[in-house]
């Protein structure tokens, strides 16, 4: 009678199958879990700190990883390594922008060649627009019958991704946010830059003003004012704050709110100058300086009293007459103590005309690199005197406009005329 010998039946041979099944459907439901526990981590805009130990904890604790280096881009030109608790200096100060801008799919190091990285089995770029945004740098990870090491692979080249991605999503975010809260600043600004102007200018029997003001930007350094200071004399000016956007227009608001509460305490003119200039120098410590004409007119004597502080002179006229106000002292806000202040006073004659600029005006330049100039204006006052001075304005910019010959202002645009009848 012949031995039998043992047989290996049906029902062992799918035991086993289902057992690999079994633990390949726990493998995969544990990866499912860890994607959903990053998943919530970003939903919830945990930092990316925590979101690197999340991303650590699953490298190491499922699938063995042995090293981990996960590199993000801070900025175009920085890099930073965010798994850092246990790699050396060579690693934490590697130049990734150099070494691995090259690489766009994942590649074995040992293709990289280079005996820093030796701890380490593959780099897996992170790519958004074809530009690198992340890498990482995986060492030797565990084998399992349950799970190939391509499939693992597979699976860390899909965390990495979310990991990096939502850092960079992040990154976007605040930067679209930071824009948001910048215009809305720059529009508060602006707000206030308009409120600070006149809203409106007189046109009597005593005097006909009118103005143009056009920043450069939403946000400019030039600003005018026009005060009645009694029933028989008014105060303007007109001014050129160094720098634009939010700081020339703090500055701005300052300058005017002292301007306003000198001017009514009847200070002589070269003292409330004094006066002013501290008060700038107090606020900008000497980091921003201001060009202004600042003048007073009495209807009864018929006296314009002014100081010229470093700003484009203006133009007085009357009949082919031109004389052109600059007496006064330097910009205001760079010495402590102005060196020398002289003010000017003119008796004005009725129908004359004063033209106050900015350098927006003086110093457009046509495509020859020709200015304008204080002479243009000179010759287009004369030739337009006649008109009312709204539309003088109005004519006055258009013909500069012309001048410029479709070239772009590179600066504010202010003007402020007055005709004393």
């Amino acid at each position: 009678m012949s031995e039998s010998k043992p047989q290996f039946s049906e029902l062992d041979f799918f035991k086993k199958r289902l057992g690999s099944t079994e633990r390949l459907l726990a493998v995969k439901q544990q990866q499912i879990d860890s994607l959903l526990e990053i998943t919530r981590a970003v939903n919830n805009n945990m930092p990316i700190s925590a979101l690197s130990r999340i991303y650590e904890n699953i490298l190491r604790a499922q699938l063995g990883v042995t090293k981990i280096a996960l590199f993000i881009k801070e900025t175009d030109d920085k890099w930073v390594c965010i798994t850092p608790d246990d790699l050396p200096e060579s690693i934490l100060n590697y130049d990734v922008q150099l070494k691995f801008s090259l690489f766009s799919f994942t590649t074995p190091v040992a293709a990289i060649k280079d005996e820093t990285l030796k701890d380490f089995e593959f780099l897996i770029p992170v790519m958004h627009k074809k530009e690198p945004i992340g890498f990482a740098l995986i060492g030797p990870f565990g084998q399992e019958q349950s799970d190939t090491k391509e499939e693992k692979l597979k699976f860390i080249q899909t965390i990495t991704n979310v990991i990096v991605v939502a850092n960079e999503n992040k990154k976007l975010f605040k930067s679209q946010l930071d824009q948001f809260v910048m215009q809305k600043e720059l529009r508060l600004a602006a707000d206030m830059q308009n409120m600070l102007v006149p809203s409106s200018l007189p046109n009597n029997d005593n005097i006909e003003a009118s103005a143009f003001y056009k920043p450069h930007k939403n946000i400019g350094g030039d600003y005018y004012d026009y005060i009645q200071i009694s029933d028989h004399e008014i105060a303007f000016c007109i001014s050129d704050i160094s720098g634009k956007g939010i700081p020339a227009a703090i500055l701005m608001a300052n300058f005017q709110a002292n301007m306003r509460i000198l001017l009514t305490r009847k200070y002589p003119l070269e003292q409330f100058i004094e006066i002013l200039n501290g008060k700038v120098l107090e606020i900008t410590k000497g980091e921003k300086f201001i060009t202004a004409f600042v003048a007073t007119y009495n209807y009864k004597t018929r006296v314009l009293s002014y100081v010229n502080a470093g700003h484009n002179p203006s133009i007085l006229y009357l009949n082919g007459n031109v004389q052109l106000l600059d007496n006064g002292c330097t910009i205001l806000g760079m010495f402590e103590t102005l060196p020398y202040v002289n003010s000017g006073e003119v008796k004005v004659e009725p129908n004359s005309i004063l033209v106050n600029y900015t350098d927006g005006l003086s110093e457009a330049s046509n495509n020859a690199g020709v200015l304008f100039e204080v002479d243009g204006l000179i010759d287009f006052t004369r030739s337009n005197s006649h008109h009312s001075l709204s539309d003088f304005n109005a004519m006055l910019i258009d013909h500069v406009i012309t001048y410029k010959q479709n070239t772009d202002f590179d600066d504010d645009i202010t003007l402020l005329t007055l005709r004393f009848k």
